[in-house]
């Protein structure tokens, strides 16, 4: 009796979706803010809530207000540049391969001090803060400069950072005022 050549069964793979994203490289919905330029890399939407992720570019001088977070952490990891972080009443200058990790309820921002652009990339978590992005800003052109923050708009901008459980905690120079009684 001859044995019979028997092929081993390989198990099948299911195929389900693995809600794995690919953001190319000069891709997302790109905003200016406050002067700087924001693209939306991942959002929410993408993440299943889980974190958003947003490459910045920071002009010379440029840099939103201090301001805190009351619904997410955020990190920073510095790309190109430098720049100058407050965080609570600490001010530590950060340079390329830098991280820095800001939890919630710190007040924190960041200024460019140099003559180049600053690049980097910012983690929120839990995702959300990213839609601020979209909502305060107006889209990019890209190879331009963002204009810089329009005074008259800063009052709708402070608003809008509430509706995202955030606040300015004061003006970009000088500490941030104590705290608000209602």
């Amino acid at each position: 009796m001859t044995a019979i050549n028997q092929v081993p069964t390989v198990p099948t793979v299911p195929t389900v979706p693995t809600g794995v994203r690919h953001v190319r490289s000069g891709e997302g919905q790109s905003l200016w803010v406050v002067g700087d330029t924001y693209t939306i890399k991942a959002s929410g939407d993408a993440t299943n809530g889980a974190f958003a992720l947003i490459e910045a570019s920071v002009p010379p001088g440029g840099g939103p207000p201090p301001h805190v977070h009351g619904r997410e952490d955020e990190a920073f990891y510095l790309l190109d540049g430098e720049l100058e972080v407050l965080a609570g009443q600490t001010t530590a200058l950060a340079r390329v391969g830098d991280f820095l990790y800001l939890p919630r309820g710190i007040v924190h921002g960041f200024t460019n001090p140099g003559v180049t652009p600053a690049r980097m990339l910012i983690l929120t978590a839990p995702a959300g803060f990213e839609r601020f992005f979209a909502e305060a800003g107006v889209p990019a052109r890209p190879g331009e400069q963002a204009p810089p923050l329009d005074p008259a708009d800063f009052a709708r901008l402070a608003e809008l950072t509430r509706s995202y459980g955030a606040d300015i905690a004061g003006p970009a120079e000088g500490p941030p005022p104590g705290p608000e009684t209602s």
